[in-house]
């Protein structure tokens, strides 16, 4: 999934936590990549009490859970909870990403409880994404799991992970050992103490000693600000990548419903500009980012070439006085007598987005935009106006899966609606049916090559209905005190799309045995789920370390297989 953080994103949990509207830092980082509910006759109650009759499918996954693998009440994890959490991303209202979910048939017990056979309408590319994290069955509200919207909104009861939630606020939240975890990778620590610090990403409150470590978003002057004593900060560059995003729905019948005036917007937009005056002072020589939703450095997925004649000034003016436009008196492109505003969303408090708009702002007037600012902190604009389109032009970090599906994100059947009762992460509300097939084909193909040129041609969809601009593909900061936190593993996962997942088993405090983390970005809700899901800063520091699933991330862009598994997850293709 992806999620939207401000970070620099690819912050959603399934990958929504797959590529994780994430809300990171000031910038939207990740979102998760949804798709429309699917029609299902099995509950997760009808799941766990029927053996693994198998109906014909296109493909099955055997998932053998290691027998020593329980939540920290002592409540074993089964099939039960791989079906709750089908069930639930399913028919959840508002349920963030349902995608690769809805290609399911049936979640059934194998010959234990521990065995999960798992049956595909289709062939599914990107499983690894699935069941990650892993719904509690056992102690949600509805026993059916029809309907989670109501829990996890505060804390999770319980944990299938090397740290369990002590308590969770909107000022702070504190993670202790699981005594009942199972894995070699107990937490050193007796506490994990994270706090907001959104101010400047926490960097004055690390260099104070009030908190261990944080994972700023990079800008101007970091360098010098963290060269200090007693502070070690490494980069990483996994799958963020930041951009602009044009809303083009029905849903608030914005300026950018109208093809020719959100083309003629796009083209306006110089981002040799931005790269000058807002990337490069942070990253002297690092270039544009000229694919949509892909990194260069993972996988073959991104076709760096794309957008690099997105800029046509001429262009534009030629395509908007063909369909009508003409400027008014003021020098802005008006129809009928009316001149557009576009509301351009940032998270605030980020100075690096600020610093754009006050850079774009006053060109694309020159150029006949009437654009305004209409910012929010972070929890506003990741987890309420993003999933709901309220915004025109967005800019915002994914962070996303290594996996490259963009089903969830950018599909038609994503774009939530009272029809599909508002399911989705498809926040620029952009439908093109034929991008949509090949977004179904790539997310059924396993060869790699073939897969490849599906992807490069959704990524060529992007560019022909100007759907968004990519401007960089951002690292992440990990920076922590050396007088705190012993050796180099606290930035190891500095790249990672779970961010710093290895804070249990590699970070060894030194002053004392409490950690504390300060984080750029705080969540106003923790159901992985809803539409809380889609902050990065959810997941790091709740969804991701309590919650269970079959697969991990690695800092290199890779999928491993959890220690909830006995063995790796058998993947049957049905001929």
């Amino acid at each position: 999934m992806k999620r939207m953080s401000n970070r620099p994103r690819w912050l959603l949990l399934l990958f929504v936590f797959a590529l994780v509207v994430a809300a990171c830092a000031g910038d939207t980082e990740s979102t998760t990549t949804t798709a429309a509910p699917a029609e299902t006759t099995t509950t997760a109650a009808q799941a766990t009490t029927s053996t693994a009759a198998a109906p014909s499918s296109a493909m099955t996954i055997t998932y053998d859970i290691s027998p020593d693998a329980v939540w920290s009440d002592g409540t074993p994890i089964t099939t039960a909870d791989f079906a709750c959490t089908w069930t639930a991303t399913l028919n959840t209202p508002g349920s963030l990403s349902t995608v690769g979910y809805d290609q399911i048939t049936s979640v059934s017990e194998g010959s234990s409880a521990q065995q999960v056979v798992v049956e595909f309408a289709t062939v599914y590319a990107p499983y690894k994404n699935l069941f990650n994290p892993l719904i509690p069955a056992h102690v949600v509200t509805d026993p059916t799991c029809m309907d989670v919207s109501a829990d996890f909104l505060d804390g999770y009861g319980v944990s299938g992970r090397a740290w369990q939630m002590e308590s969770w606020s909107l000022d702070q939240a504190i993670l202790t050992p699981n005594p009942a975890y199972w894995g070699d990778d107990k937490p050193v620590a007796t506490r994990l103490v994270q706090v907001p610090r959104a101010e400047d990403g926490g960097i004055a409150a690390l260099q104070a000693g009030e908190v261990d470590f944080i994972f700023p978003q990079a800008f101007a002057g970091i360098t010098d600000a963290l060269n200090a004593d007693n502070i070690k900060f490494v980069p990483g560059y996994g799958t963020n990548y930041e951009g602009l995003y044009f809303q083009q729905g029905e849903v608030r019948n914005g300026p950018f419903a109208d093809d020719d005036f959100r083309a003629a917007f796009s083209m306006s937009i110089d981002r040799a500009t931005i790269l000058a005056n807002i990337y490069d002072p942070i990253f002297p020589g690092a270039p544009l980012l000229q694919c949509g939703l892909w990194v260069p450095t993972v996988g073959p997925w991104c076709q760096n070439d794309q957008f690099t004649d997105s800029y046509d000034p001429e262009g534009a003016a030629a395509l908007l006085e063909g369909a009508g436009w003409v400027k008014d008196g003021s020098g802005m492109w008006a129809k009928d007598g009316v001149v557009p505003e576009v509301k351009w969303m940032i998270n605030t408090p980020n100075p690096r987005r600020e610093a754009t708009q006050a850079l774009m702002i006053p060109l694309l007037a020159e150029a006949g935009f009437n654009v305004v600012a209409d910012n929010g902190d972070a929890a506003a604009v990741f987890q309420q106006r993003l999933p709901a389109g309220d915004y025109d032009l967005g800019m915002y970090i994914n962070t996303a899966s290594p996996d490259p599906s963009v089903t969830g994100i950018m599909s038609c059947d994503a774009v939530p609606s009272a029809d599909n009762g508002n399911q989705g992460q498809n926040s620029v509300f952009w439908c093109n049916e034929d991008a949509s097939a090949v977004m179904a084909e790539s997310d059924t193909t396993i060869d790699e090559t073939a897969r490849a040129d599906l992807i490069h041609q959704i990524g060529q969809a992007l560019v022909d209905d100007h759907v968004m601009l990519p401007l960089f593909q951002f690292p992440n900061v990990a920076a922590w005190r050396t007088d705190r936190l012993e050796g180099d593993a606290p930035g190891a996962d500095a790249s990672n799309y779970r961010a710093y997942n290895n804070s249990s088993q590699l970070w060894t405090p030194l002053a004392s045995d409490e950690i504390i983390v300060g984080a750029e970005q705080w969540p106003e809700c923790l159901n992985p789920i809803t539409e809380c899901a889609n902050s990065s800063w959810m997941v790091w520091t709740a969804a991701f370390p309590v919650l269970p699933g079959v697969y991990d991330t690695t800092a290199d862009g890779n999928f491993v297989v959890t220690n909830l598994m006995a063995s790796d997850p058998v993947v049957t293709v049905n001929e």
